[in-house]
């Protein structure tokens, strides 16, 4: 069985990350991705430092692959009525403009539909279509900041932290891309698009789950606590010998008293302090200076030989290249080689959604800068060479 998105065409207006993210995840799902970009610099993706291989961009290529590359002058008349036609011939727009801009383009949703009833639309922005802020930039850092989350991201006593991953960005793409799927079922059944207006603020707040709730119903304002946990006790990474960490979470009463067993304490297992969550919750100070004491007597590996033998959860805090290299993360193919032919050999991170049923795989290489232009006109809409020359000739393409 095809990929399950096969057939399904996006014309992706986004740049930087979260949109390309996105429409990558959606790539990876057999959809054929369209990224159209301005003319000169393209995605501004593309020049970010600090690493290029033969004039690409790493930093582009963590979230392009599955994409063909045209490049289109929106501004000019003749670069918008090749929008329309391609709008004709396609299921999604997606863009990450700050609201308005498709407006002033003319190329909004109303007028996407107008040749294209079907056409689903998305808009990922930093706060969304209306509201107060509507009109204020916005990126990944701002993101983070005002969600609340960055807040209480760090240890303890310390200065705020942005999170290591650009979680600003991800969960916008990752929302966009629920919010398309769920309009492609809808457009199944009622035979119309739609229009989605994501905001990464409202993402960002989505995602807030049970922290708000506590500051809801119990007036907590979260601080940073580190590794550890709001309410399970022990959920945390502990220091062993060797220096390096284990990541562990023994809250669940069963795994408590495999943990007291594993770290060579069992006598912590009766002790009044410590023998049900909520104790283990009150005394977690002193707790975790014995849990710390104790930890350090073993290397990380050495602690996790124990912990795998005594079925406690645990992993090892690993650097990101003992990430890429465990032998799990392999077997499950995340790690993937691509023939790229300008690059070369390429390692990117591989597809996590695996389907029993679509055997078929989309793993196409980055494209350069408008790479595709003669094939989308010519072989999509069926522009004549010589059209293409002229278009080319009047920076249209």
């Amino acid at each position: 069985m095809t990929l399950p998105l096969r057939g399904v065409r996006i014309l992706d207006l986004s740049q930087a990350l979260a949109g390309p993210y996105g429409a990558q995840i959606l790539g990876d799902l057999g959809a054929e991705v369209i990224k159209i970009e301005p003319l000169g610099e393209g995605d501004h993706s593309r020049t970010m430092p600090p690493y290029f291989v033969n004039g690409f961009s790493a930093y582009f290529l963590g979230f392009n692959r599955n994409k063909k590359s045209l490049t289109l002058n929106l501004k000019s008349p003749e670069g918008k009525r090749i929008f329309f036609e391609l709008v004709k011939k396609s299921d999604i727009v997606f863009d990450n403009f700050r609201p308005g801009v498709r407006e002033r383009l003319g190329i909004d949703y109303e007028a996407c539909k107008k040749v294209n009833p079907r056409i689903i639309s998305c808009s990922l922005s930093g706060f969304g279509q209306n509201g107060p802020y509507r009109d204020r930039p916005a990126l990944d850092l701002i993101i983070q900041a005002m969600g609340g989350a960055m807040s209480f991201t760090g240890e303890e006593g310390r200065d705020p932290v942005r999170m290591g991953l650009p979680m600003g960005d991800l969960a916008g793409g990752l929302f966009a891309v629920q919010g398309i799927l769920a309009a492609l079922y809808q457009r199944e059944k009622s035979g119309v698009g739609q229009n989605i207006d994501i905001s990464m603020l409202d993402c960002q707040i989505a995602l807030l789950t049970y922290r708000v709730q506590y500051y809801f119903i119990g007036g907590e304002v979260p601080v940073p606590i580190g590794s550890g946990h709001a309410s399970g006790v022990p959920i945390r990474a502990f220091k062993a010998r060797d220096g390096k960490f284990v990541a562990i979470d023994a809250v669940v009463e069963r795994l408590w008293l495999a943990f007291c067993d594993a770290i060579g304490h069992p006598e912590l297992k009766e002790d009044p302090r410590y023998n049900s969550r909520v104790k283990r919750y009150e005394n977690r100070a002193e707790l975790y200076r014995l849990v710390e004491e104790a930890f350090l007597t073993k290397t990380r590996d050495g602690w996790m030989k124990i912990f795998v033998e005594k079925g406690v959860p645990a992993g090892p805090v690993y650097n990101l290249d003992e990430a890429v290299a465990d032998p799990q993360v392999l077997h499950r193919e995340m790690i993937r080689e691509i023939d790229h032919p300008v690059c070369g050999k390429l390692k990117v991170t591989g597809n996590p959604i695996k389907m029993s049923e679509s055997h078929e795989e989309a793993f196409s290489p980055q494209p350069a800068l408008g790479e595709h232009n003669e094939e989308i006109l010519g072989k999509l809409l069926g522009y004549s060479p010589q059209a293409i020359e002229e278009l080319k000739k009047n920076q249209v393409i």
